[in-house]
Formats: structure tokens, C-alpha cells, sequence
């Protein structure tokens, strides 16, 4: 059953609070450990990527690079069925993200050009876990936005992809695929290596050692976000259906034993009812123990008294995933101010979002959604200043700048505009 508490209860707005402080922090092993990788293959080049990658899967790491034949017969071997799934989801994201709009600007006042030019990044990585894992939805999501902003080069990075993940390279226009996981793939696409080209910046999820390692090159390297693990909020009533509410909880607990499942339920008799459901589904859940320990660690139902009270409270865990299983759903949804994604109504389910709905599903985790997005085009967009001036202007202007310039005492900044005014 999930672990309840109640509105009204001793320490109950304690609780929340600690809810609403999650972060995407790492433990320090974690990150010195990322450290250590981030040093030797920033050293040694792909030299430390075989040893690593020995040493961490026990996999020999030849060729680095999958080549161009191998990934094509590979992808060839998917089942008929799953690549036309692929290319439809395909072709939702991509009309998705090619609705937004970031279009170069100028304003031009007497003797002055100001303008802002939007041009895509150069060459981007995408990290896809691999392995025993499928993540194909995770190469759709992250490579065809990149694609759609107009970056040349998009480079794939996955230790042991998986046919249907390279069928998805494919459909999405990825350039080139490296067999490289781990924090070790972070390192070879921030700091290049014989084998593996610099990037200008890395999206994609990940392990802990990973999202360690992302944090860490920030700065040698764009990135989307420090991603932590994935969750949701369900805000739901007597009119959801509690197998429907359970069945999306489950979904995401699935992920990881260190997902986040939480059910702000309006009414105790909906938890109840809810909680039930979890424990019925749980027993015939493929990945049970998986996501049993997710839910015995971090499930939680909180009882609120009515529906404005429970948005209140999506807005103050600002998920990854918001659903809104309330009567009146669109009303309320429209009242959400902090989530990744909100999942409408009692027919829109996590699922859809996670393949197949059109917009990405990297998103904001840990509570970021406060502040951050979802990952889309602009993040694969660098904006550019232009500032030009004609003398006139620059006289009209010159004692303002020199006087705000003598405020902060950078006399040097007023000068080399007064100069230009003749005014020095």
C-alpha cells in the first residue's frame, strides 16, 4: 500500500516541504568517481575508453565507432511492425517541435542596428543508455529535435545498442553512432578523443555517474539539464478511475527503484482506492521488483480536501510529470504553473508522452520544473548579438554611458565612447 498522509495532520506541512526540497544532488562517490573518469579519458583519449569500459562492462571496445554497414543491418533485423511505429513517432515529434518559432529580429532606431540571430549549434551528442536496456524513444526525443533545429552533426553515444535503438538512429537523422557509455562517453564527447569529435553540447539521460559527469563538463560544454530520477504527480478524484491512476504510477516506478510516485488524491477513499489497485498490479507486474522498491521508497498518497488544493500541491513538487485526473480536467490543468509535462484528463496517460504524443519527453526532474523546460529546439540554438552605431547616435548617447560607466568606476568604458564622440 502506498504510505499516506493527510492534510491536517501533525508535521504534514513538514512533510511536504521535504517533498518540495528534492534536488537532483549525487552522492559524493558518485561524483568523485565521475571526476576521476572525466581526468583520465580528458588524458589518455580512447585508450582510457577501452580500459574503462573494460573495467566497468566488461566489454571489449572495438571499433569505438559502429560502422555505417553494421548499424544499417542491424536496424534492418526490427520487426516491421515496431519501424513503422518508429517512423510515426518520428513524425509527431518532429511536426511537434517544427511549431516553435525562434526567428532572427532587428530593431533599427535613427543611426543605430540592434539584432538578434538565431543559428544552430554545430555538431551536438546525445547519450542513450544501452546494454540490456531499449531506449528508442530516447534517440527520437532527443536527436530529432536537434535535427529540426538544423544541426549538422548529431553523434550518438550507447554502450550496446540495441537494434530498434539503431532502427531510431535511422528515422531520427542520426549522423554517427560510438559504442561508449557512462560517464566515460560524457568525457569523449566534451573533450574528444582520437576517435570521438568534441561536441558543442550533450542532451540525453542517464546513470548517476552520468548525470555526474554532465554536471561536471558543463562549461568545457553545453548541456540540456542534470536529469535525476524520473517521476510523477497524479492529482486525482472520485471521477478517475483508481486501476487507470495506479497503472500510471506503476508506469513510472518501473523506470528505477529510485523513482518517484506520488498520488495527491482528493478525498482518503480515492487513495484507498488507488493504493489498492497499486498493491493488485504490483503482484503481476513484469519488472515487480523494480518497481516495488520504488513505491515502498518513495510512493506516497496525499490526502487533500478538494481539487484547488491539489494543484496547489503539483505546482509546489513541480514534477517531471504532472497528471490531471480531475473532473473539469482542462480547467484545472490550465492552473498548473510548474511541471515538465501535464498529462490532461482521465484518457492521457504518461505513456503516450514517453513515445508517442510529439513533444520531447526529456524533461525537467528533482523539482527544476520550477525554473527549467522541456528539452525542444531552442536548446540546440545559440542566440547572437549585433549592435551597430553611426556617429550621430553615439554623441546622443555618450554622456549617458560615460555617467553610468563613472557610477560602477570604469572610467575606461565612459572614455572609449566619448572618445568616439569627440567629446575626449
Amino acid at each position: 500500500m502506498l504510505r499516506t498522509i493527510i492534510e491536517g495532520e501533525p508535521d504534514f506541512e513538514l512533510k511536504l516541504k521535504v517533498l518540495a526540497g528534492r534536488s537532483a544532488a549525487l552522492p559524493e562517490a558518485v561524483e568523485a568517481g565521475a571526476r576521476a573518469i572525466l581526468a583520465d579519458v580528458r588524458r589518455r583519449g580512447d585508450e582510457a575508453l577501452r580500459e574503462l569500459t573494460h573495467r566497468f562492462e566488461g566489454r571489449v571496445l572495438f571499433p569505438i565507432e559502429l560502422p555505417r554497414a553494421d548499424w544499417e543491418l542491424a536496424a534492418a533485423r526490427v520487426a516491421p511492425t515496431v519501424r513503422a511505429a518508429l517512423a510515426e513517432a518520428a513524425k509527431r515529434i518532429r511536426d511537434y517541435h517544427q511549431r516553435e518559432r525562434y526567428e532572427s529580429y532587428e530593431n533599427v532606431e535613427p543611426g543605430i542596428r540592434l539584432a538578434c540571430r538565431f543559428s544552430p549549434l554545430r555538431r551536438v551528442g546525445i547519450y542513450v543508455p544501452g546494454g540490456t536496456a531499449r531506449y528508442p524513444s530516447t534517440v527520437l526525443m532527443t536527436a530529432v529535435p536537434a535535427k529540426v533545429a538544423g544541426v549538422a552533426e548529431v553523434f550518438m553515444t550507447t554502450p550496446g545498442p540495441s537494434p530498434e535503438t539503431l532502427a531510431a538512429a535511422l528515422e531520427a537523422g542520426v549522423d554517427r553512432v560510438f559504442l561508449v557509455g557512462g560517464a566515460q562517453a560524457i568525457a569523449a564527447l566534451a573533450y574528444g578523443t582520437e576517435s570521438v569529435p568534441r561536441v558543442d553540447k550533450i542532451v540525453g539521460p542517464g546513470n548517476a555517474y552520468v548525470a555526474a559527469a554532465k554536471r561536471m563538463v558543463y562549461g568545457d560544454v553545453g548541456i540540456d539539464m542534470v536529469a535525476g530520477p524520473t517521476e510523477v504527480v497524479i492529482a486525482a478524484d472520485a471521477t478517475a478511475n483508481p486501476a487507470w491512476v495506479a497503472a500510471d504510477l506503476l508506469a513510472q516506478a518501473e523506470h528505477d527503484a529510485l523513482a518517484v510516485p506520488i498520488l495527491v488524491a482528493v478525498g482518503k477513499d480515492v487513495a484507498d482506492a488507488v493504493g489498492q489497485e497499486v498493491e493488485r498490479q504490483l503482484a503481476v507486474l513484469p519488472r515487480q521488483e523494480i518497481a516495488a522498491k520504488a513505491v515502498a521508497g518513495q510512493g506516497l498518497a496525499v490526502v487533500v480536501k478538494d481539487a484547488a488544493r491539489a494543484i496547489a500541491l503539483v505546482n509546489l513538487l513541480a514534477p517531471e510529470h504532472a497528471g490531471i485526473a480531475l473532473d473539469d480536467a482542462p480547467r484545472w490543468a490550465e492552473q498548473v504553473t510548474a511541471a515538465g509535462a501535464v498529462f490532461v484528463g482521465h484518457y492521457a496517460c504518461e505513456a503516450l508522452g514517453d513515445y508517442f504524443a510529439g513533444p520531447s519527453h526529456v524533461l525537467p526532474t528533482g523539482g527544476s520544473a520550477r525554473f527549467s523546460s522541456p528539452l525542444g529546439v531552442g536548446d540546440f540554438l545559440k542566440r547572437t548579438s549585433f549592435i551597430e552605431y553611426a556617429p550621430e547616435a553615439v554623441a546622443r548617447q555618450a554622456d549617458a554611458v560615460a555617467a553610468l560607466a563613472e557610477v560602477e568606476g570604469l572610467s575606461g568604458h565612459g572614455r572609449s565612447v566619448l572618445f568616439r564622440a569627440v567629446k575626449g
